[in-house]
């Protein structure tokens, strides 16, 4: 065979490749979209991401014109195909997607290069054809290569990183465990004692029943993350005000005996939402800012108020419920670490107030698995913990369009 015509064949089809690769870019976007049952914004979110992908059908056409130059880890085609690998690890995407994706590519620069070679006017020799095609074959494996060998690193090291925390977790919730069991343990025994006087009893019992009652609590919280999962969003729904009403009646009485006032927002957003997920973080929420009151406040109180955050399209995008107190508050030094399971601030700690450290990492662990987010501010003399769930397009637009006083947050 003649190496010059088969140089000549490879050089023609690579250089057709690099003239269409942004069409071929697009005819891959529409086959993904198509077969795997994505969106295009999902395939490739940013403008600057869509614009690697030609580089890298372009990086193809480089080794299909030179298959003999070494693929080096700082090669276009390569740095490409491990960005390709970290948007699709960032996106949630399994094996199967990545493979799929590749699979499709594969499929598209074939059926391109057979319609080129028929194009060209010449008759190729088998051999020199199946060659060409070796070399896109070869190039295509090399960059899904490079796409899920850096996907796979990053699952690894996020494995690691979540094996690191169930075990600090574990020695976490096995010290509080055994620290409860010690002091109930110790104060029963005590009780048995001869000579004990009634009021030492009392005493005594008390610690009794603050560990063990701290014990149910915490397997009550941990009986809740276990039910954390995707199954959240097909639990039954309410009304928002609905949900905050049911909240603060649970804690009515609690509210009463530390002279705190829970004030609902009359114009709270009529939507639906999770009704056992987010009653669940309000109670906590609600609950928190109740122990937590300020004692040398002359009126204390706990507001819940919530509104709404638009699209660009003007539907509504998430509603943004917020939970306002005037009780101590939070040392700067702490409020980065205010959603960690098992942490509580040392004001916290020192108060009067049983606790585990856990309602806050439910309230965030719930919201995350709804697709929301949770967070704290503190501005001056308050504290302000927020959700923002996002909302079902169809039924809040109607419900915002006949509330006439829907309130509107403003965009960060």
């Amino acid at each position: 065979m003649d190496e010059t015509s088969h140089a000549s064949l490879a050089t023609a089809l690579a250089t057709r490749m690099r003239e269409s690769r942004l069409e071929l870019t697009g005819r891959w976007l529409e086959r993904i979209v198509d077969r795997v049952s994505l969106t295009p914004n999902r395939v490739f979110p940013t403008d600057e991401l869509l614009d690697h992908m030609p580089l890298l059908v372009e990086g193809i056409a480089d080794y299909l014109e030179n298959p003999n130059q070494p693929v080096v880890a700082d090669t276009p085609v390569l740095v490409h195909a491990r960005e390709l690998g970290e948007l699709r690890y960032a996106q949630a995407f399994d094996e199967y997607e990545i493979l799929k994706e590749y699979e499709i590519l594969g499929s598209i620069l074939y059926a391109y290069l057979t319609r080129t070679a028929s194009s060209l006017g010449t008759t190729w020799p088998a051999d020199e054809l199946i060659a060409c095609a070796h070399r896109v074959f070869q190039g295509v494996v090399v960059a899904q290569q490079a796409t899920v060998t850096h996907y796979v690193h990053l699952m690894k090291l996020r494995v690691r990183e979540r094996e690191d925390r169930l075990r600090a977790f574990n020695r976490t919730l096995t010290h509080e465990i055994r620290n409860r069991v010690g002091a109930a343990l110790g104060a029963a025994q005590l009780l048995d004692l001869p000579g004990m006087s009634d009021a030492q009893r009392v005493e005594l019992s008390g610690v009794v029943f603050r560990n063990m009652d701290a014990m149910r609590v915490l397997l009550d919280n941990l009986m809740e993350l276990s039910r954390i999962d995707d199954d959240t969003r097909l639990q039954r729904r309410v009304r928002l005000p609905e949900a905050a009403a049911e909240a603060a009646r649970q804690l009515r009485d609690m509210a009463r005996s530390r002279g705190v006032a829970i004030r609902l927002d009359d114009a709270l957003p009529d939507v639906e939402i999770n009704a056992a997920a987010v009653e669940l973080c309000l109670t906590n929420l609600l609950a928190n800012a109740i122990k937590y009151s300020d004692p040398a406040e002359p009126s204390r109180r706990v507001d819940v108020s919530g509104c709404i955050i638009l699209a660009a399209d003007e539907s509504p995008r998430e509603v943004i419920i917020e939970v306002r107190d005037n009780g101590i508050g939070v040392p700067t030094p702490a409020r980065a670490h205010l959603f960690e399971r098992f942490f509580r601030a040392e004001n916290a700690s020192r108060s009067d107030s049983e606790g585990t450290g856990l309602g806050l990492s439910i309230v965030r662990e719930i919201v995350q698995s709804l697709g929301g987010r949770a967070w704290a501010e503190f501005p001056e003399k308050v504290s302000v913990f927020a959700l923002a769930l996002p909302c079902r397009r169809a039924e809040d637009a109607r419900a915002i369009e006949a509330q006439a006083k829907e309130p509107i947050c403003q965009e960060a």
